[in-house]
């Protein structure tokens, strides 16, 4: 299965958002949960169900793998939105779906706060030495600031890794990482991780829109026996830096 790529702009499209959207409303209002504060994940959410409704026909959690192997295509962990982890476990115990889309009320005010906290969580008033690159490159977690300063200290030749954008390629024309290497989407996985030829013994770090699919991938490529990992904890909607449209 070669890379599907759907137009954002069609008329096919922009009519299956409206869709989507629509649907989500209904969700809320059904359960008594509320949109993420954080607008960018709600779209991002909702453009992902919209292309697994066109691609697929049914709205399949966007931060899951869908398998396309047997008769009919299925999504890895049986996610369809709203996915019944959702309700049972996520929503109930951590006040947010796996994708990030629907809330408690108490989970967005609480959001919300934070958002309005926040502020630089690190600031680079200097470049990093060779060493905090090494130490700094083999996390399995990094945060939007540290992905920036290692595409910085790659730049100047410091440090080398792959960055590898697994969302879809309707996202990645969005817009993407500036010095992101690749695009390995998950609704063809395999065959483009084939394709990317991509070395075992690497470093690679991943990411997606909050980070959900980039965490599922990199449990996978680890279990290929993919020794160096690393995934940008909340995607690339946590990162500051250049985004190349």
């Amino acid at each position: 299965m070669s890379m599907i790529k759907i137009d954002m702009n069609s008329p096919e499209f922009q009519a299956e958002m409206e869709k989507t959207i629509k649907f989500t409303d209904k969700v809320n209002a059904q359960f008594g949960w509320v949109y993420n504060p954080q607008e960018e994940v709600n779209e991002g959410v909702q453009m992902g169900l919209a292309r697994n409704k066109m691609m697929y026909k049914k709205r399949f959690c966007p931060c899951f793998m869908v398998d396309t192997t047997g008769e009919k295509p299925k999504s890895v962990d049986d996610r369809i939105c709203p996915c019944k982890p959702a309700i049972e476990q996520e929503i109930p115990d951590n006040g947010v779906c796996h994708c990030g889309i629907f809330c408690t009320p108490e989970f967005a005010a609480n959001k919300r706060i934070e958002m309005g906290m926040e502020e630089v969580v690190h600031t680079h008033s200097r470049g990093l030495t060779k060493e905090e690159c090494k130490v700094l490159v083999s996390q399995s977690e990094l945060d939007g600031d540290e992905v920036s300063a290692l595409l910085e200290a790659r730049d100047l030749g410091m440090v080398n890794f792959k960055l590898v954008d697994v969302r879809e390629h309707m996202e990645w024309q969005m817009g993407h990482i500036d010095g992101a290497d690749i695009l390995i989407p998950t609704s063809s996985f395999f065959p483009s991780l084939e394709e990317a030829k991509l070395d075992k013994n690497e470093n690679i770090i991943l990411y997606c829109h909050v980070g959900s699919r980039s965490a599922h991938v990199a449990r996978i490529l680890t279990d290929s026996g993919f020794t160096k990992i690393g995934n940008l904890t909340h995607g690339i909607v946590s990162f500051g830096g250049e985004i190349k449209r």
